[in-house]
């Protein structure tokens, strides 16, 4: 299988059994991905009955396949397509949940090219339609995050379409959003953040 740059794709099979070998101190490494701190906080939920929130699988174009036997087939060749939504949704106390998850190392902003019109257009419809949509920010370097509710970011938005703005600062996602906890288990709490939105309001 390859990606869109045509690079080979390798099973993440021999880096996943090495990873769960080393224990759960792996977690508490500051060095893991967004994905991986989210996909951990996913799993922690719904072993407690907290939440089911998944992520969304990316698309796959098949090109070739082949046929070794009759009531079987085998995928020889296929590309990793461009997500057309977010990168995760789900239920919580009744809620509809659907956001994106965005890194960055910079320090005291994020960079909106970074985030595409298709995201946008995806969670101001699931937004519309009673769905609580944010981004959840991950500032490396300052080991913060944050849920940062579609409503700012239509704002913000609506400015770097206009060219007015590049990127948006640290301060307005700290006054606009509401700060993550970073723990051990789970390494990143976003579902109390978004406790605190939906009862400030700030989702809407």
């Amino acid at each position: 299988m390859r990606y869109p740059n045509g690079k080979v794709y390798q099973s993440k099979t021999n880096r996943s059994l090495s990873a769960s070998s080393k224990g759960k101190a792996n977690f508490a490494k500051r060095g893991m991905k967004l994905e991986e701190m989210i996909n951990q906080a996913n799993q922690w939920y719904l072993l407690r009955d907290k939440a089911i929130i998944h992520k969304k699988p990316t698309p796959i174009q098949v090109v070739s396949v082949d046929y070794p036997k009759r009531s079987r087939a085998v995928i020889t060749e296929a590309y990793y397509r461009t997500a057309s939504t977010t990168d995760y949704n789900g239920i919580y106390k009744g809620h509809y949940l659907d956001f994106e998850a965005k890194q960055t190392n910079l320090k005291t902003k994020f960079p909106l090219h970074n985030i595409h019109q298709h995201q946008i257009d995806h969670m101001t419809n699931c937004a519309n339609h009673g769905g609580i949509c944010f981004v959840l920010f991950l500032f490396k370097e300052r080991n913060e995050a944050y849920v940062y509710p579609i409503s700012a970011l239509l704002e913000d938005w609506t400015a770097f379409v206009a060219n007015d703005i590049t990127a948006i600062p640290l301060k307005r996602i700290q006054s606009e959003g509401v700060q993550a906890n970073m723990g051990y288990q789970p390494r990143i709490d976003y579902l109390a953040a978004v406790d605190e939105m939906i009862a400030s309001h700030h989702h809407i």
